[in-house]
């Protein structure tokens, strides 16, 4: 059993994948199991290039992030579980107990969060009743997100990124999965507001 799944590899997932794992030395954090599903090949990474983000270089390619992020994951939180080459179909169960079924096999997990692009073609069963119009995308665009208020969908579903309403800017989707992650470690810590911080100083 998780304790949280991530749905999504891209901008918004990997970022609050990362802020989940460096929360492994506090200790509402340090028992808990976390995974993510790192399906990268719809992201709209893929094909970016990035002179606008902060903390970026000019010039960095989508698709060298997308591999970088994943290699930073896996260098410095280890114990977060990445599941590779598996899309997710449904989603059954409610909290804290779901299963996410994909085209390989099954998981349970307590919390989820949905973290893919917005394009119409979304179609996990199980979660089809939260599908609205995109507030923020031209209409042209066809584009969906999940009904929240802020990230938070129903009790154990969160959404990141351009699914969550917000504009399809990488420092967004960026926030947006770090702000889930930090709701989440909230939630660990008993409603006590909670995030990680790494300092140089002693």
């Amino acid at each position: 059993m998780f304790d949280v799944l991530i749905i999504g590899g891209g901008v918004s997932g990997m970022s609050c994948a990362l802020v989940l794992g460096s929360a492994q030395n506090k200790a509402f954090a340090a028992d808990k199991k976390i995974g993510i599903f790192t399906h990268q090949k719809a992201s709209n990474l893929q094909d970016a290039v990035f002179n606008n983000a902060y903390g970026i270089p000019a010039g960095k390619l989508g698709s060298e992030l997308l591999e970088e992020s994943k290699e930073q994951l896996a260098s410095l939180y280890p114990h977060v579980q990445q599941i590779e080459n598996e899309k997710v179909m449904k989603i059954e169960g409610a909290y804290p107990n779901f299963t996410v079924v994909t085209n390989k096999g099954s998981y349970q997990t307590k919390i989820i969060v949905v973290a893919i692009n917005a394009t119409n073609t979304f179609a996990i069963e199980g979660l089809m009743e939260y599908v609205i119009p995109h507030k923020k995308a031209i209409a042209e665009k066809n584009r969906i997100q999940l009904k929240n208020e802020d990230h938070f969908v129903a009790d154990g579903i969160y959404v990141a990124g351009t699914l969550a309403g917000l504009r399809s800017q990488l420092s967004i989707a960026a926030g947006s999965g770090a702000s889930v992650a930090t709701d989440i470690l909230t939630l660990w810590n008993n409603g006590t507001h909670s995030q990680v911080h790494d300092s140089i100083r002693k």
